[in-house]
Order: structure tokens, then C-alpha cells, then sequence
């Protein structure tokens, strides 16, 4: 069963579509379930985000997780928006299935994919930050 937030996300998901030059793009996906997601990022001089959007071929869960993970880096700078979790996804939305947690795995990944394509670009290190995978399937999510 969803919870309301995640219905509410899927029926109306925030910040669809792409970016026009963006300052980083993410894409990852889960081969086992063939879920795609591709996040945009806009980010200033200051390195804070301003503004993030998806696009998700996916279940209702995927479509929901990019929706959310958007509205959570949303002006946060770059060392924020890699604080987000799974977890905080997840907890953002009020809990998903457990056969849907590799949707929060994959909104978490593709910001992090975003986050290093824009560190790429900028020619900058982002503490933290590892290169992306391309298929989240081999990855665990945060425990609860």
C-alpha cells in the first residue's frame, strides 16, 4: 500500500521535464526492474542548487522518489544535496513497499550522478562524492 505522499507525487509529480543547459545531469537505472531515471541540475556561482528536475520511465514508486528527491536538493548547495539519502526519501514520502525501496536507491544515485557530472564539468571535487553507477542493482539501500 502507498502512503498519500506517494500517491500524491506519482499523480502529480513536481519539477518533470528537462533542463535547458543544465548544470549537471544524472542517469541511472535498475536492470532488474527496468526503471530509468535522469535527474537535471541547475546550479549557481555559489554551488546551490536552483533548480532540479526528472525525467523516469518507471513504475508509480520511480515517477514518486524523482518527484520527491527534486523537491528535497532543491536550494540546497552541493554538499546537501549528497546528505540525501534513500532514507530521507523514503522518510520524505512516508515510507514506500519494501519491493519499492530500490526507487529511493535510485533517486539518491541519480543525484549523486548529477552531482558528479556538474563536479566534471566544473572542473571541482565534491568531498564525498564517488563516480556513478550505471545500474543500481548491485547496490544496497540504507538500512532502517
Amino acid at each position: 500500500m502507498y502512503s498519500e505522499k506517494v500517491m500524491d507525487h506519482f499523480q502529480n509529480p513536481r519539477n518533470v521535464g528537462e533542463l535547458e543547459d543544465p548544470s549537471g545531469v544524472g542517469t541511472v537505472g535498475n536492470a532488474k526492474c527496468g526503471d530509468i531515471m535522469r535527474m537535471y541540475l541547475d546550479i549557481d556561482e555559489q554551488g546551490v542548487i536552483q533548480k532540479a528536475t526528472f525525467k523516469t520511465f518507471g513504475c508509480g514508486a520511480a515517477v514518486a522518489t524523482s518527484s520527491m528527491a527534486t523537491e528535497l536538493v532543491k536550494g540546497k548547495t552541493v554538499e546537501e544535496a549528497l546528505e540525501v539519502t534513500n532514507r530521507a526519501v523514503k522518510e520524505a514520502l512516508d515510507g514506500l513497499p519494501p519491493v519499492k525501496v530500490h526507487c529511493s536507491l535510485l533517486a539518491e544515485e541519480a543525484i549523486h550522478a548529477a552531482l558528479w557530472d556538474y563536479a566534471q564539468k566544473a572542473g571541482i571535487t565534491i568531498p564525498g562524492l564517488q563516480p556513478p553507477v550505471e545500474d543500481i542493482e548491485e547496490l544496497e539501500p540504507e538500512e532502517e
